[in-house]
Protein backbone atom coordinates (compact mmCIF):
# COMPACT_ATOMS: atom_id res chain seq x y z
CA UNK A 1 0.00 0.00 0.00
CA UNK A 2 1.22 3.47 -0.79
CA UNK A 3 1.80 6.23 1.75
CA UNK A 4 -0.84 8.62 0.16
CA UNK A 5 -3.05 5.17 0.39
CA UNK A 6 -2.15 4.11 4.02
CA UNK A 7 -2.84 7.96 4.76
CA UNK A 8 -6.21 8.59 3.31
CA UNK A 9 -7.53 4.42 5.04
CA UNK A 10 -6.00 6.47 8.69
CA UNK A 11 -8.23 9.19 7.93
CA UNK A 12 -11.57 7.46 6.54
CA UNK A 13 -11.33 4.75 9.04
CA UNK A 14 -14.83 4.86 11.12
CA UNK A 15 -13.58 5.97 14.40
CA UNK A 16 -15.13 8.10 17.29
CA UNK A 17 -13.04 10.92 16.56
CA UNK A 18 -12.57 10.54 12.43
CA UNK A 19 -14.04 14.30 12.27
CA UNK A 20 -11.89 15.59 14.70
CA UNK A 21 -8.47 14.16 13.58
CA UNK A 22 -9.86 15.38 10.00
CA UNK A 23 -10.11 19.01 10.75
CA UNK A 24 -6.56 18.57 12.51
CA UNK A 25 -5.35 17.51 8.96
CA UNK A 26 -7.14 20.43 7.36
CA UNK A 27 -4.94 22.33 9.49
CA UNK A 28 -2.14 20.57 9.06
CA UNK A 29 -2.31 20.78 5.12
CA UNK A 30 -2.58 24.92 5.28
CA UNK A 31 1.30 24.69 6.90
CA UNK A 32 4.38 24.19 4.57
CA UNK A 33 5.07 20.37 6.41
CA UNK A 34 5.02 17.77 4.14
CA UNK A 35 2.26 15.14 5.01
CA UNK A 36 4.14 11.23 5.53
CA UNK A 37 3.01 8.33 7.35
CA UNK A 38 5.05 6.89 10.42
CA UNK A 39 4.77 4.24 12.67
CA UNK A 40 1.00 4.14 11.63
CA UNK A 41 0.31 7.62 11.73
CA UNK A 42 0.16 10.57 9.53
CA UNK A 43 3.54 12.73 10.64
CA UNK A 44 4.11 16.08 8.88
CA UNK A 45 7.63 16.96 8.07
CA UNK A 46 10.06 19.67 7.16
CA UNK A 47 12.98 18.52 5.29
CA UNK A 48 12.24 15.06 5.85
CA UNK A 49 12.47 15.81 10.14
CA UNK A 50 9.77 14.81 11.91
CA UNK A 51 7.64 18.26 13.22
CA UNK A 52 4.50 16.69 14.42
CA UNK A 53 1.80 14.10 13.89
CA UNK A 54 -1.71 13.36 14.20
CA UNK A 55 -3.03 10.52 16.46
CA UNK A 56 -6.41 9.15 17.85
CA UNK A 57 -6.33 6.67 20.47
CA UNK A 58 -9.38 5.25 22.77
CA UNK A 59 -10.40 8.01 24.89
CA UNK A 60 -8.76 10.89 23.08
CA UNK A 61 -7.35 12.56 19.79
CA UNK A 62 -4.90 15.30 19.13
CA UNK A 63 -1.32 16.25 18.24
CA UNK A 64 1.98 14.95 18.74
CA UNK A 65 4.95 17.66 18.16
CA UNK A 66 8.14 15.85 18.32
CA UNK A 67 10.09 18.80 19.83
CA UNK A 68 7.24 20.27 21.42
CA UNK A 69 9.45 21.27 24.49
CA UNK A 70 10.30 24.24 22.78
CA UNK A 71 7.19 25.55 21.72
CA UNK A 72 5.71 28.81 23.90
CA UNK A 73 2.69 27.26 24.65
CA UNK A 74 0.88 30.22 25.86
CA UNK A 75 -2.48 28.40 26.00
CA UNK A 76 -0.88 25.85 28.49
CA UNK A 77 -2.32 22.76 26.27
CA UNK A 78 0.76 20.59 26.21
CA UNK A 79 1.23 17.64 28.29
CA UNK A 80 4.70 15.84 28.04
CA UNK A 81 3.98 12.27 26.79
CA UNK A 82 5.45 10.10 29.29
CA UNK A 83 6.52 12.11 32.51
CA UNK A 84 10.23 11.66 33.53
CA UNK A 85 11.30 9.74 30.01
CA UNK A 86 10.20 12.47 27.46
CA UNK A 87 12.43 14.77 26.62
CA UNK A 88 10.67 16.89 23.94
CA UNK A 89 7.64 15.86 22.28
CA UNK A 90 4.52 16.94 23.65
CA UNK A 91 0.87 16.08 23.30
CA UNK A 92 -2.28 18.54 22.86
CA UNK A 93 -5.20 16.68 23.10
CA UNK A 94 -9.14 17.02 21.95
CA UNK A 95 -12.27 15.03 23.16
CA UNK A 96 -14.32 16.45 20.90
CA UNK A 97 -14.33 17.99 17.74
CA UNK A 98 -15.66 21.55 19.31
CA UNK A 99 -12.80 21.77 21.44
CA UNK A 100 -10.24 22.25 18.48
CA UNK A 101 -8.97 26.15 18.46
CA UNK A 102 -8.01 26.34 14.74
CA UNK A 103 -6.23 29.21 14.78
CA UNK A 104 -4.43 27.92 18.00
CA UNK A 105 -3.48 24.78 16.50
CA UNK A 106 -2.35 26.78 13.11
CA UNK A 107 -0.13 28.81 15.67
CA UNK A 108 1.54 25.97 17.23
CA UNK A 109 2.04 24.04 14.20
CA UNK A 110 3.89 27.03 12.56
CA UNK A 111 5.49 27.68 15.54
CA UNK A 112 7.03 24.05 15.49
CA UNK A 113 7.93 24.41 12.05
CA UNK A 114 9.81 27.93 12.70
CA UNK A 115 11.28 26.31 15.29
CA UNK A 116 12.81 23.12 12.96
CA UNK A 117 14.07 25.36 10.58
CA UNK A 118 15.81 27.17 13.55
CA UNK A 119 17.40 23.85 14.40
CA UNK A 120 16.02 23.30 17.72
CA UNK A 121 15.38 19.67 18.83
CA UNK A 122 16.37 17.91 21.73
CA UNK A 123 18.96 15.40 20.47
CA UNK A 124 18.79 11.67 21.83
CA UNK A 125 20.76 10.35 24.82
CA UNK A 126 23.40 7.93 23.94
CA UNK A 127 22.82 4.95 25.41
CA UNK A 128 24.97 3.23 27.84
CA UNK A 129 25.57 -0.72 27.53
CA UNK A 130 22.42 -1.98 28.85
CA UNK A 131 21.67 -4.63 31.39
CA UNK A 132 19.39 -7.26 29.99
CA UNK A 133 16.92 -8.71 32.92
CA UNK A 134 17.48 -12.40 33.78
CA UNK A 135 14.16 -13.18 32.15
CA UNK A 136 14.62 -11.82 29.01
CA UNK A 137 18.34 -13.25 28.95
CA UNK A 138 17.30 -16.53 29.90
CA UNK A 139 15.07 -16.83 26.68
CA UNK A 140 17.98 -15.17 24.20
CA UNK A 141 20.34 -17.98 25.62
CA UNK A 142 17.70 -21.08 24.37
CA UNK A 143 16.45 -19.40 21.33
CA UNK A 144 19.33 -17.83 18.71
CA UNK A 145 16.46 -16.53 16.27
CA UNK A 146 15.37 -14.62 19.44
CA UNK A 147 19.09 -13.40 20.01
CA UNK A 148 19.83 -12.35 16.65
CA UNK A 149 16.73 -10.13 16.16
CA UNK A 150 17.04 -8.64 19.30
CA UNK A 151 20.95 -8.02 18.23
CA UNK A 152 19.52 -6.18 15.58
CA UNK A 153 17.95 -3.14 17.38
CA UNK A 154 19.58 -0.30 18.34
CA UNK A 155 20.65 -0.28 21.91
CA UNK A 156 17.77 2.35 22.78
CA UNK A 157 15.14 -0.01 21.29
CA UNK A 158 16.91 -2.85 23.46
CA UNK A 159 17.05 -0.74 26.30
CA UNK A 160 13.23 0.02 26.07
CA UNK A 161 12.36 -3.22 26.27
CA UNK A 162 15.06 -4.26 29.19
CA UNK A 163 13.28 -1.33 31.29
CA UNK A 164 9.94 -2.77 30.27
CA UNK A 165 10.56 -6.05 32.29
CA UNK A 166 13.17 -4.50 34.80
CA UNK A 167 10.59 -1.41 35.80
CA UNK A 168 7.57 -4.08 37.10
CA UNK A 169 7.90 -4.82 40.36
CA UNK A 170 6.48 -8.60 41.13
CA UNK A 171 8.04 -11.53 39.04
CA UNK A 172 4.72 -12.31 37.60
CA UNK A 173 4.02 -9.14 35.81
CA UNK A 174 8.03 -9.02 34.74
CA UNK A 175 6.81 -12.61 33.11
CA UNK A 176 3.49 -10.91 31.50
CA UNK A 177 5.80 -8.33 30.17
CA UNK A 178 8.25 -10.89 28.86
CA UNK A 179 5.30 -12.82 27.20
CA UNK A 180 4.59 -9.82 25.26
CA UNK A 181 7.73 -8.69 24.08
CA UNK A 182 8.78 -11.58 22.63
CA UNK A 183 6.97 -11.65 19.71
CA UNK A 184 7.41 -8.27 19.01
CA UNK A 185 11.43 -9.25 18.81
CA UNK A 186 11.17 -11.72 16.76
CA UNK A 187 9.37 -9.79 14.32
CA UNK A 188 11.65 -6.58 14.00
CA UNK A 189 9.26 -4.29 15.93
CA UNK A 190 10.60 -2.12 18.58
CA UNK A 191 8.60 -1.73 21.91
CA UNK A 192 7.01 2.04 21.44
CA UNK A 193 7.71 1.63 17.42
CA UNK A 194 3.45 2.78 17.26
CA UNK A 195 3.99 5.93 19.00
CA UNK A 196 6.59 7.04 16.91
Amino acid sequence: MEKSEKIAAYYQKEHIFKEGIAKLREIALKTEAKEDFKWSIPVYTLNSKNVFGICKFKQHFGVWFFNGVFLKDPKQVLENAQEGKTKGMRHWKFQSLEEIDEKGVLSYMNEALENQKKGLEVKAEKTKKVAIPEQLQAELAKNTTLKTAFANFTPYKQKEFCEYIAEAKQEATKLRRLEKILPLIEKGVGLNDRYR
